[in-house]
């Protein structure tokens, strides 16, 4: 039964993920977490932070990963194929059968139409995100670093790898503080 619930998933991930990677974020969120519960949301923006310092799809390694998590070997090929498949076949047959007809009007219409929908999507898990840091990092640290990662990101050029590279490092080698001790402590 797992395996079947993975296998859809990522399939739902791979027919309706229009837009590349990117627009797949939202629905393996709402998958992974808020249908079936394999993460929490901790959880899937650190496999989302990660995931993308690492080279290639975001959808195609997140798929891996969760599947490997929920059921091993096995669950990462189930997942990784179920979010393949649908684009390979699809790609194959919108390119057979469109390129007589991509100048039609009605097929860029339908192009154009889903960015919209995607642009909402993103925006939706970006909000999750800035509220998740704020609530985490406090409000100001947070914003602070949005803005900077912004400037960082779209106007200095730098690629968002490197950014979380140096953030994880970062965050690596700080001195704990006293009082992350006690939790730590508490915790333990």
């Amino acid at each position: 039964m797992k395996q079947a619930e993975i296998f859809m998933a990522f399939l739902r991930v791979g027919l309706l993920g229009y837009g590349g990677g990117p627009s797949s974020i939202p629905l393996v969120q709402r998958e992974a977490v808020e249908k079936y519960g394999w993460l929490n949301d901790d959880e899937f923006a650190d496999i989302l932070a990660i995931g993308n310092t690492l080279p290639g799809p975001i959808a195609t390694k997140m798929a891996g990963y969760i599947g490997y998590r929920v059921s091993g070997i096995t669950g990462m090929l189930n997942a990784i194929v179920a979010s393949v498949l649908p684009t390979v076949i699809l790609m194959i047959f919108l390119l057979v059968s469109l390129s007589s007809f991509r100048e039609l009007t009605w097929v860029q219409g339908m192009t154009h139409g889903v960015l919209p929908v995607v642009a909402v999507m993103l925006g939706a898990l970006t909000w999750g995100f800035v509220q998740k840091s704020t609530s985490d990092l406090g409000g100001l640290p947070a914003i602070l670093l949005i803005i900077a990662s912004v400037i960082l990101i779209q106007w200095a050029g730098l690629h968002p790898a490197i950014l979380i590279g140096i953030l994880i490092i970062f965050v690596l080698v700080k001195p704990v503080k006293s009082e992350d001790n006690e939790k730590a402590g508490d915790n333990g």
